[in-house]
């Protein structure tokens, strides 16, 4: 997953927020619920993409980190393969170019790196709630913990484009408010479209000028592996040991590796309708 050296960063669209710290519990969302990305929420509390605002917070406010500054850091493509934070701008820049290009609704939206707790326009939040999406203030949350997370507790083999599938997958989520069907249908059609976006994406990545060349299959296998590792079902039989289908918020392994699979190889958002994900 090279960048071009010299390709050009907007560092812009990413805030590093640091280690917030402080903060209660979720309180109510008044901007909008959030969106996961991950499906994990926490390892005890399962998979509450959809009902965050009734979670307890409780426990020391953790230490807060500085943030860096990107705008210093992150200036070129060489500077996104030597560094994880502006690998992240990296591919927020270009996932953000191909879905300029393909809608003309389309608006930029920031990504903020934090760690510990912070406010959002979706009220509070906290690491627990893994990647998400608020369309309250139409940004992405990410902690780069994250992905220790699911590499260490989920079984993903991780690596830089599992990252940039996730990241992919949230951007979808802001194409979906944007067009107005973050809020049609339930849940799993959702989170599935979701994953399509995130494959059609890494189909036209090239499209954008961030990259030499395409994705290579094992770097595509990297996002199919994470795509399984997050699915309801691998979930659920980690964390209780039985399986509910009925209780599913984001679709199966086979369901998320499925839509993954088919915006990358239709390479169109309208090969991705909801009626058609299931």
């Amino acid at each position: 997953m090279d960048f071009r050296d010299q390709v050009d960063l907007d560092p812009s669209q990413v805030e590093d927020a640091g280690g917030s710290g402080g903060g209660g519990g979720f309180s109510g969302l008044p901007g909008g619920m959030i969106i996961g990305g991950g499906g994990i929420v926490s390892l005890i509390a399962l998979v509450l993409v959809f009902v965050l605002n009734n979670v307890g917070g409780g426990g020391e406010p953790a230490q807060r980190q500085p943030p860096s500054n990107l705008s210093e850091q992150c200036q070129t493509g060489k500077d996104a393969d030597q560094s994880e934070k502006c690998r992240v701008v990296g591919v927020v820049n270009s996932i953000q170019d191909y879905w300029k290009q393909e809608i003309s609704e389309y608006r930029v939206a920031k990504t903020v790196l934090y760690s510990g707790r912070l406010r959002t326009g979706c009220g509070s939040a906290s690491s627990a709630a893994g990647p998400f999406y608020c369309p309250g203030d139409q940004r992405v949350y990410l902690d780069l913990s994250f992905f220790d997370q699911l590499h260490t507790e989920f079984g993903a083999r991780g690596g830089p484009f599992a990252q940039a599938y996730v990241i992919a997958h949230e951007y979808g989520h802001h194409v979906q408010n944007l067009l107005g069907t973050l809020d049609q249908g339930s849940s799993v059609p959702i989170e599935l479209q979701a994953d399509c976006y995130a494959g059609v994406w890494a189909q036209n990545a090239t499209r954008t000028g961030f990259y030499d060349k395409p994705f290579t299959r094992a770097e595509i296998s990297e996002a199919l592996d994470a795509a399984a590792a997050v699915g309801d079902d691998r979930i659920q039989e980690r964390t209780t040991g039985r399986i509910d289908p009925e209780s599913f918020t984001h679709g199966s392994s086979e369901q998320r590796v499925n839509a993954f699979q088919r915006g990358y190889e239709k390479g169109s958002p309208a090969d991705c309708d909801l009626g058609e994900l299931r």
